[in-house]
């Protein structure tokens, strides 16, 4: 296990790094009063700028699609990086050498190799995209055009080819500075001093803020000294292919705005996607589609409306075509939206589709899909002969739980109708097999892999707590006591003013007043250590939201004494209101002494509550 980075050195990183700067390289921000900033969220498409930085408080927030926390969570959501990535993103961007405690060794990358690394494959995208005029690369022009790609198409998606003399890449990256050591650590060149691609096609694999993390190259002469049609650029610092996908920078506002990815196999193939309107595909890069990409798209539809989104695959229509898709099945629970697939039976790719049948054809093909539970349903049942009564029953028996599984309880009724017209099986004894079977595992075959139908139970959620709706009134003054204790921590005496996490009924609120209160006494970093103290997405994203929301007025300490009196009104509300309750079903005859107790401490709330009131009125004017 690598070591933790260093206290200091992580102080010093969020210190330099301003969040205006950083966010200002991906948003073009403008002054919106009260020192904030505000322009178009880079995580979903909109019109109207509701995407809001406040400086002062080193925080962003969006108010359309419900996302914030500060420098390094921004870094995190726009590279889909993890939290140490994006602090060695931003030690590189602002020349901190990091530290880390001792964790077991673990191997870590030297300060400012990642910008090294991004910065020579900016500079190779470009060399490859100029080399693609060159004589040498015929071949790779009259490729693209035998699958219907111009000249435009290739700058679009900055297509580019790699020269035969196999050291013109590395003569042109020396010349700019770069040594060999770090272009091999870039997997630009081999030991040796060899270009690592030649005389190859290429295809600049970038990440969702247009950095240039590797390449895609596919073989174009018969002497190739390499064997394999496509290699990628070795795992590097910046590249994980479990990571990446091909065409997020040109399909993340789409896929967020349409609340749609389509997964398809190959770079032509998205090429072609997008040339036909089919703006959403991606594919992965030289392995297969995993967990990690799955959540990758996640965060990128979001989770509002969640089963509203679709996550749509293509496969042929043969057995390999089966088989992609019964793997994505039991990949399936890491999707919060819906998954399709999208089968074509002639066999053709989205490339040699549009080829022989035009733009149109590939836009049918992803319009004509259907849900994967159906699809994996009746390949399912189709290992069983349905002509015998125990291949009826076991077909039933190994897609009941399918059905089971469906995460929209709406749909569950309709499948179970599908799954006993297709087996010729009655709807009742179709319903009790489904409930009798509810989540268990799919059986499996000789020639079947195992396709879990439900999620480990470890695996947490993308925003573990609801979301408090910030309209919602009789939740008010819980917001409005946690945005100043925020937002004006130095309004308030030690311990908060007394404040106590049951005083908060939201379980969001409660759980960012538990952070609050762990988090220590507040310093000139205030909230940093409020982030830190509540690991929840949704602790983040309201923490987030609060420091940019604007005070009602200037904050003071009796602004605060009335909030505090005004939460602690409620709260003594509630417990007269149970109490009446329970009065109501005490027999005082029967227990006169528990009555008279509950009686008594009536008489004591309703005195509190009316000084409360008073409280909660501030100074008489």
């Amino acid at each position: 296990m690598a070591g933790l980075i260093n206290e200091d050195d992580l102080a010093t990183v969020r210190e330099r790094s301003r969040i205006e700067d950083v966010v200002g390289s991906y948003v073009t921000l403008r002054p919106a009063g009260g020192g904030a900033l505000v322009g178009l969220c880079p995580f979903h498409d909109e019109k109207t700028p509701s995407f809001r930085v406040t400086p002062s408080r080193g925080f962003y927030y969006c108010f359309g699609c419900n996302v914030g926390g500060d420098v390094i969570g921004f870094v995190q959501a726009i590279n889909n990086s993890s939290f140490v990535e994006a602090v060695e993103f931003l030690a590189d961007r602002v020349g901190v050498q990091l530290r880390y405690t001792d964790g077991g060794g673990g191997v870590r990358v030297e300060p400012g190799l990642r910008s090294r690394i991004l910065e020579a494959n900016r500079l190779a995208a470009e060399f490859f995209a100029d080399q693609l005029s060159s004589p040498d690369a015929v071949a790779g022009r009259q490729f693209l055009a035998e699958r219907g790609f111009d000249r435009d198409a290739a700058e679009h998606f900055g297509v580019g080819f790699a020269p035969m003399g196999g050291r013109e890449l590395a003569k042109h990256l020396r010349a700019h500075k770069f040594s060999d050591d770090e272009l091999v650590k870039a997997s630009l060149i081999r030991d040796g001093g060899w270009d690592y691609f030649q005389a190859r096609l290429l295809w600049p694999i970038r990440d969702a803020g247009r950095s240039v993390l590797g390449f895609g190259a596919r073989r174009l002469f018969d002497d190739d000294r390499m064997p394999a049609k496509y290699i990628n650029t070795r795992e590097t610092p910046v590249y994980k292919k479990s990571h990446v996908l091909y065409g997020l920078d040109l399909a993340r506002q789409n896929i967020a705005r349409k609340n749609q990815a389509v997964i398809v196999e190959g770079y032509t193939d998205v090429m072609a996607a997008h040339l036909a309107g089919i703006d959403t595909a991606v594919a992965s890069c030289g392995t297969a589609f995993g967990d990690d990409h799955a959540r990758l798209l996640s965060r990128l539809i979001g989770s509002t409306d969640a089963l509203k989104g679709e996550v749509i695959f293509t496969f042929d229509g043969d057995a390999a075509g089966q088989a992609a898709a019964l793997k994505v099945f039991a990949g399936d629970q890491h999707f919060i939206s819906q998954t399709y697939v999208a089968i074509e039976p002639t066999g053709l790719d989205p490339c040699d589709l549009r080829i022989q049948q035009g733009d149109a054809a590939v836009r049918e093909l992803v319009g004509r899909r259907e849900p994967l539970y159906r699809y994996v349903m009746a390949n399912t049942i189709a290992g069983f002969d349905l002509d015998r009564v125990d291949g009826r029953l076991g077909a039933l028996r190994a897609a009941a739980p399918l059905v089971g599984s469906v995460r929209d309880s709406s749909l569950v009724n309709g499948y179970i109708h599908e799954l006993a017209k297709m087996l010729g099986a009655e709807i009742d004894e179709v319903r009790r097999e489904v409930a009798r079977a509810g989540r268990r595992k799919l059986p499996t075959g000789p020639d079947r892999a195992p396709m879990p139908s439900e999620p480990p139970p470890d695996e947490p959620p993308l925003l573990g707590l609801p979301m408090p709706n910030p309209r919602d009134r009789s939740l008010e003054v819980e917001r409005g006591t946690l945005r100043l204790m925020v937002r004006a921590p130095e309004v308030f005496a030690a311990g908060w003013n007394g404040v106590g996490v049951d005083e908060f009924t939201h379980p969001a609120y409660r759980a960012i007043f538990a952070a609050i209160a762990d988090a220590g006494t507040p310093g000139g970093d205030w909230p940093q250590p409020v982030l830190e103290a509540g690991a929840d997405g949704t602790v983040a994203a309201v923490v987030a939201a609060l420091a940019t929301e604007p005070l009602l007025r200037p904050a003071n300490p009796g602004y605060a004494a009335e909030y505090v009196a005004k939460l602690r009104l409620l709260s003594v509300a509630r417990s007269i209101a149970n109490l009446k309750s329970k009065l109501q079903r005490t027999n005082p005859i029967d227990d006169q002494v528990g009555y008279n107790r509950m009686f008594a401490t009536l008489l004591e709330l309703e005195r509190q509550r009316r000084e409360l009131n008073e409280a909660a009125a501030g100074p008489a004017s």
